[in-house]
């Protein structure tokens, strides 16, 4: 079965939302109204709606970090991870976590980032040179 997750949140600006969702991110937009706009986030729906982001905290540990909680979360293979790597840190991008790699040479190899939307909203991108070993054990 095939299915496409759907997730709306709030943002404090629809077209600032746009800059950094359509442009720094590279999604493409689908259908909006004054309220609200919605995005294909690398095959997924996400609707962003004006009004106040929600609340967020420190409170996810990886490796040594404090990451925020919850987060939106997003898992990409290598070369696209790297792709949009770099485009985030050309764009001035402020991590929370700079982008590495973790368990490196395990089962479950992984390259992870953290960073928020300019509304807070916090989001981590996770890449593995293949999705099979997503659910890797050690």
């Amino acid at each position: 079965m095939k299915s496409i997750f759907h997730l709306a949140y709030n943002v404090r600006d629809l077209g600032e939302a746009r800059r950094f969702y359509g442009g720094v991110l590279g999604c493409a937009e689908g259908r909006s109204t004054d309220t609200w706009v919605d995005f294909d986030f690398f095959g997924h729906q996400i609707s962003l709606h004006l009004g106040e982001p929600f609340a967020t905290a420190r409170t996810g540990h990886v490796g040594d970090a404090l990451v925020p909680m919850p987060h939106l979360g997003l898992i990409l293979e290598l070369p696209d991870w790297q792709a949009m790597a770099a485009r985030l840190e050309t764009a001035g991008t402020d991590f929370v976590l700079k982008p590495q790699v973790r368990f490196e040479g395990q089962p479950g190899e992984q390259w992870t980032m953290f960073f928020c939307d300019p509304f807070g909203n916090p989001i981590e991108v996770k890449g593995f040179r293949s999705l099979d070993t997503v659910y890797a054990k050690a």
